[in-house]
């Protein structure tokens, strides 16, 4: 297929491709309880995802007791070693995402993710569920080194300069996402199954998909707006 007004499609993936609140909710209690804290609801724990690891245990310690330097010293040691250990355990696709993934891929569109999760994390999660060979890059939050994830604009600019360039658009469920993507002055989509902070309109995207039907149609419809600009032009010189 030719003329997909897109060359790179880019995803974060928590709450976005991939559904992790079950694998993040275990480690993250495992956290709490290593320092005799109370334990989170599953429903709890996706509005604490997004920021990478250790805001989301700095939320959890804050609600569950109180936050302390010393004791998220303790606690967050603890949840890398259990994450990391137990990375898919309960982690699924979001529903429709492999026939997006497919359509995309059979418009010739190069995809990519960037994340605020560890880099060692989101890659070895992806190729635990079987998609590594479908992304051309994988970014994660210390990949730019610090102070350069989400929803800062570099890892958004890697992404397309990893992927050779062209325009570029991108899918999110966070605040974190839909910054990073403005302030890297590429198009961008919210997802409203994700796990939202806040309602998904006040999000400010370019887009909200309610499934992964909706994807490519959001996607034609911004490329063909004013709106869309390309990335190239977004790339720092």
């Amino acid at each position: 297929m030719t003329d997909f007004p897109f060359n790179i499609v880019g995803f974060d993936l928590d709450g976005t491709l991939l559904d992790t609140s079950a694998d993040l909710l275990a480690a993250t209690n495992h956290a709490l309880a290593s320092v005799d804290r109370p334990t989170l609801s599953p429903d709890r724990i996706k509005t604490m995802i997004g920021g990478g690891a250790k805001n989301m245990l700095k939320q959890g310690l804050t609600e569950s007791g109180g936050y302390d330097e010393a004791v998220m010293a303790k606690a967050y040691p603890a949840l890398l070693e259990f994450y990391g250990d137990n990375l898919s355990h309960g982690t699924v696709p979001f529903a429709g995402l492999e026939q997006a993934l497919d359509d995309l891929e059979a418009r010739g569109v190069r995809l990519a993710i960037v994340t605020n999760k560890f880099e060692r994390f989101a890659t070895r999660l992806v190729r635990e569920m079987a998609l590594h060979q479908r992304f051309a890059c994988v970014i994660g939050g210390d990949t730019m080194g610090k102070g350069n994830s989400k929803p800062s604009p570099a890892p958004i600019h890697e992404m397309v300069a990893r992927c050779g360039g062209g325009r570029a658009a991108f899918v999110g469920d966070s605040i974190y996402d839909i910054m990073a993507a403005k302030n890297a002055g590429i198009p961008n989509i919210a997802v409203s199954f994700g796990f939202l902070l806040q309602p998904v309109e006040e999000l400010g995207a370019d887009a909200v998909i309610d499934g992964y039907d909706e994807l490519v149609p959001a996607l034609i419809r911004l490329g063909d707006s004013r709106s869309a600009t390309s990335s190239t032009n977004a790339a720092p010189a």
